[in-house]
């Protein structure tokens, strides 16, 4: 900034001094103060809009480098992929070739010598060996290369929704099970088997919400197909009890986990035991709080599912 004296022409002092002897000097110093307020202010609002223009060369160069990562990213899974299928060259052979002689030791003293069709028909067969294994080779590479990525085995996998329950009968042909029909927000409803039968009055069941598996394998228990798993909760004394939904919740609903998102599988495989391995994880715990390894059976928007009255017991 230039100094303060050069602001204005020494003329303006001199004119203003012979104005107005007394308060000259005071005019002009708020002449100059003002000029000064003035420029600060000018240069407050050129760094102002330098600011905003900064902000939003970075916002351009912040969405540029991150279309830049994901296309190196790209680049990096292409060229991985390319290096793991790529084929392998075939193994080396010492074979000799059809025309070459092969060096014999020689024959003792009165020995006879091998007649031409004999070396002949084992070099054929010595040829037709090794195309077959090479034949072998080329049929069995594409096996070696074949790559199954399994997916992580967590709570995200089981395909949990919320369901009403349309109708609770007894099994006709086993007192310890019943049978119920459950709205699981499709167009027709599911029919379940469970072991409800003697643990529980089926009449209380009726119309209420429950939480169910929705991609198990369909199987017949008795005679009657189950199309999905109630899931319930038991103590010790083998007291049973079905997981209750939040308040407000619609059949249809998802039952997800905050720590493990991710889209279920289309239907769990027997040969994986997927339900197996994650039941031993799925408890209840002292506050009555559904969860697994601590996180929570959540409908979202809603609320957590609970046992009615059971605590620290496990969910099957």
């Amino acid at each position: 900034m230039d100094n303060i004296d050069n602001l204005f022409h020494p003329s303006l002092g001199e004119a203003l001094m012979k104005l107005d002897p007394e308060d000259g000097e005071k005019i002009m110093e708020y002449f100059k103060t003002h000029a000064l307020l003035t420029r600060e202010k000018a240069l407050l609002q050129s760094s102002l809009r330098d600011q905003k223009k900064l902000l939003v060369e970075n916002g351009k160069l912040k969405k540029d480098i991150e279309q830049l990562r994901n296309q190196l990213q790209d680049k990096q899974r292409r060229r991985t992929a390319k290096a793991l299928f790529a084929p392998v060259p075939p193994p080396s052979t010492c074979s000799p070739a059809p025309g070459t002689a092969v060096n014999q030791a020689p024959s003792p003293a009165g020995a006879t010598a091998a007649s031409p069709s004999s070396s002949s028909s084992s070099s054929h067969d010595r040829r037709e060996r090794h195309s077959r294994r090479r034949r072998g080779d080329k049929k069995a590479r594409p096996d070696s290369f074949c790559l199954v990525v399994e997916p992580e085995v967590n709570a995200s996998r089981l395909d949990l929704r919320v369901g009403r329950i349309l109708s609770v009968r007894r099994h006709p042909l086993a007192e310890t099970l019943s049978v119920q029909e459950v709205d699981v927000g499709e167009n027709a409803p599911r029919k379940v088997v469970s072991k409800l039968g003697g643990k529980t009055d089926l009449e209380e069941l009726q119309g209420g919400l429950a939480v169910l598996l929705c991609n198990v394998k369909a199987c017949k228990l008795r005679g009657v197909v189950s199309q999905a798993r109630l899931m319930c909760c038991s103590d010790d004394d083998d007291h049973i009890e079905l997981l209750a939904p939040p308040a407000g919740s619609t059949p249809g609903d998802r039952v997800t986990f905050l720590n493990y998102p991710g889209e279920p599988d289309r239907e769990l495989q027997a040969k994986q035991r997927v339900w197996e391995l994650l039941q031993a994880d799925l408890q209840v715990d002292s506050k009555g709080v559904a969860n697994y390894k601590g996180c929570g059976f959540e409908v979202k928007g809603k609320g957590l599912c609970r046992a009615p009255s059971l605590t620290n017991c496990i969910i099957r």
